[in-house]
């Protein structure tokens, strides 16, 4: 299992797939599984059962996962996707941009 550079609120473009060269804000990580849910990317229908709050039934649109492969972090400085390295800032180990340096 690799190490996720990506992390719950960072700015990401989507590199491959139906969805290439979207932009959005990451929902939620799962790092056992190396996937993200990414806000706007990867809209599936689904069909929610009958209830007593909601008995007509209904068809929701929700994102799924994607790989964290697929996805690559937005440099804060151009806007571009870039890799993520680190680098040891005093006492603490911080992210940086690899394309542009900038501390994330």
């Amino acid at each position: 299992m690799a190490k996720v550079k990506i992390k719950k609120g960072d700015k990401v473009q989507v590199l491959a797939g139906a969805y290439k060269g979207k932009q959005g804000q990451v929902l939620v990580i799962y790092p056992d599984k190396n996937r993200a849910i990414v806000e706007g990317v990867n809209i599936v229908k689904k069909h929610k059962k009958p209830s007593a709050e909601n008995p007509q039934g209904s068809i929701i649109e929700k994102e799924a996962s994607i790989h964290i492969s697929n996805i690559a972090l937005l440099d804060p400085q151009s806007g571009k996707p870039t890799r993520v390295s680190y680098k040891i800032d005093g006492e603490k180990k911080v992210r940086v941009a690899t394309k542009s340096g900038e501390v994330i």
